[in-house]
């Protein structure tokens, strides 16, 4: 898959951003541009108002273009917000040749029945992630491909949400003028660029605090083992700025990213902010101390809410490796501090350059770019199954005979034509004959069953038009 180009939108709260990326000879993502527009149609990460993002989308994706020189056409998009939830399922598939090794195929298979689950009315399956797999008697196996077995039993886990929820972002992508390749879920995009493969193996929790929510996913195993989508981000910490300080959103957030910090210092009690103040207005003091204490607040009322999905994991014990912060969030200063205060996890801020080559663009290895590099990682794993599954099952025919037929017309061109596309070129002509007198067949008994209901209604009407009583006293004047 070496040049392949991959391409994917991130639709936040706060924020569109459009990816393209180009995959290298060693596997690696080389990021080709990256384009990035404020996002006004969307609230907590759900879609508002239509115009505005696609507004949004369009000028993202323009930016991008201009910067790598190549044009959007079919997109990766994420999806998050506080209508998507997940749910356990375990699928099994009985194979009907158990001689033959098990392939892409068979988790497809287990897949699309997991696809059938019955769900509450408006909602649907965004995703469908293979935990682990049991072939047989033997489990706790990753990957089953490559084994023999009669049943296979999988693990799922199946992630959900609204509907309408995921229509609207498709119809803001196709009325931007893209295609949407797939919908992916966001904290599983963020986990695929920041965490590496040994995280994932000692048990670590992903927290992506983005504008509108904060998205939590949860690695055991090398497994998936819970998801779940906070609806608080950054976005109501500067909410609370404004409310708090009395102020317009945009210093607040200003404030929120110069200054901001989750966890006060002694030397910094006296110190104060100054705003200039708007036209004929004085300028506005903030104690830095109540800065502070505003952000700290909300900031922990957003870790006891991920304290709380690890314990409803019911894998607080397995996490070897604590939790891992990225987002645009992550970056208010002191955060790991006061996370590991406030969960008793080792705690670190996650950076997209797990899967990274070198790249012309600066300042791509941001953890504001964490979900839209990782949707350009998630569609490689995705592409790259596909194509593993298209070599396993070749070509597909979808009609032998137009195949042979269009043998024999290139040998008649060639003027080779074999006695065995002799026989095919005649067996067509004895079925296109008994085709004719099936048809002239039923042409008959057509005509036949006409003219018999033609008889019939001239009969009714007779009858109608005539007088029925007169005609009885008439028989009976005879």
């Amino acid at each position: 898959m070496e040049g392949k180009i991959i391409q994917a939108i991130d639709i936040g709260t706060t924020k569109v951003a459009a990816i393209v990326a180009r995959i290298t000879a060693n596997d690696k993502l080389e990021i080709l541009g990256i384009g990035v527009s404020p996002s006004f149609g969307v609230i907590r990460a759900d879609v508002k108002n239509i115009n505005q993002t696609i507004d949004a989308i369009q000028k993202a994706v323009s930016a991008a273009e201009k910067q790598s020189g190549i044009t959007f056409t079919e997109v990766y998009v994420g999806i998050a917000g506080s209508h998507v939830s997940s749910r356990q399922h375990r699928a099994t598939l009985m194979r009907k040749d158990f001689n033959e090794i098990i392939s892409q195929k068979d988790i497809e298979q287990l897949k699309d029945d997991t696809s059938k689950l019955a769900l509450p009315p408006g909602d649907m399956i965004i995703e469908i992630l293979p935990q682990d797999y049991k072939v047989d008697n033997t489990d706790n196996i990753q990957n089953p491909i490559g084994m023999l077995g009669n049943t296979i039993h999988a693990n799922m886990h199946v992630i959900t949400g609204s509907q309408t929820a995921v229509n609207t972002i498709k119809r803001c992508i196709t009325a931007a003028g893209f295609k949407v390749k797939k919908v992916i879920m966001q904290p599983i995009a963020s986990a695929a660029s920041v965490l590496s493969k040994g995280e994932m193996e000692a048990g670590v929790v992903l927290v992506d605090i983005g504008g509108g929510t904060t998205d939590v996913a949860i690695f055991v195993d090398g497994i998936i083992g819970h998801t779940a989508v906070i609806p608080f981000g950054g976005e109501i910490i500067t909410e609370d700025i404004k409310k708090g300080c009395r102020i317009l959103k945009e210093t607040a957030e200003s404030i929120k990213v110069q200054h901001g910090q989750t966890f006060p210092s002694d030397n910094q009690k006296n110190v104060v902010i100054t705003i200039a103040g708007l036209r004929d207005w004085p300028a506005k003091e903030i104690s830095m101390e109540m800065l502070v204490g505003i952000i700290q607040a909300r900031m922990e009322e957003i870790l006891h809410e991920v304290i709380n999905e690890i314990r409803m994991s019911g894998l607080e014990s397995q996490l070897n490796c604590g939790i891992v912060l990225t987002g645009g969030g992550s970056q208010l200063k002191h955060l790991r501090q006061l996370t590991e205060y406030e969960s008793g996890y080792k705690s670190k801020i996650g950076v997209p350059n797990e899967h990274l080559s070198t790249s012309t663009v600066k300042n791509v290895d941001n953890p504001i770019f964490s979900t839209a590099i990782g949707l350009a990682i998630k569609g490689i794993e995705i592409e790259r199954s596909e194509q593993e599954l298209y070599e396993q099952e070749g070509t597909i025919v979808d009609n032998p005979k137009n195949v042979e037929k269009e043998k024999v017309d290139s040998e008649e061109k060639s003027g080779t034509l074999s006695n065995d596309s002799k026989e095919v070129e005649n067996q067509d002509i004895e079925d296109e004959d008994i085709d004719q007198k099936d048809r002239n067949s039923n042409e008959k008994g057509k005509g036949f069953f006409i003219n018999k209901l033609k008889e019939a209604k001239g009969k009714i009407a007779d009858w109608i038009n005539s007088d029925p009583i007169t005609e009885f006293q008439d028989k009976n004047l005879k």
